[in-house]
């Protein structure tokens, strides 16, 4: 899960270099980050801590919380624990950046789709994985496809009824 959170991240750097990242992938840092804190202070998966739980969630919830929290690990288990989670995050990524390296055309084959279809399912991904261009999404129009492949005024295929085409289809 870690290491799928960071595919985005990883993918619009290896596209587009390190200055054309954005901010997209913010709520999937967190989230990663999040997994990995729990592991180690929740769920004993750290060798080094072991299966003891370090939370810091008692106390009253109130505005000055902080007040009335007491503190439950030491300054050097606090920083073992960042230290766990650095390493569970560090790996993660580096797992995730090796894959998309592995498979670079198959992220552009999904690129590709995504660009055409807007949005592809589990069908899509697999003809992809598999090494077949997708097919395209039961409800895209193929009609629309082939009048924009056929010289049509419209740049780009949309299915039937979407946003942003002409008002006559809609």
């Amino acid at each position: 899960m870690i290491s799928s959170l960071f595919g985005g991240r990883i993918a619009e750097e290896m596209i587009l270099g390190s200055s054309g990242v954005t901010t997209g992938a913010a709520n999937d840092i967190e989230r990663a980050t999040e997994i990995a804190r729990n592991m180690v202070t929740k769920w004993g998966l750290s060798d080094r801590l072991g299966p003891l739980t370090y939370s810091e969630e008692d106390g009253e919830v109130f505005l000055g919380r902080s007040v009335t929290q007491h503190k439950q690990v030491s300054d050097e288990t606090a920083h073992t624990i960042d230290e766990e989670v650095r390493k569970i995050i560090d790996g993660n990524y580096d797992r995730a950046e090796k894959l998309l390296k592995e498979n670079v055309d198959k992220l552009h084959m999904m690129a590709k789709a995504l660009v055409k279809y807007e949005t592809i399912g589990e069908l899509q991904i697999k003809d992809i994985m598999e090494g077949r261009d997708p097919r395209p999404p039961e409800d895209w129009d193929d009609a629309v496809d082939s009048e924009s492949d056929s010289g049509s005024p419209e740049s780009e295929a949309k299915p039937a009824g979407s946003i942003g085409g002409p008002a006559s289809e809609h």
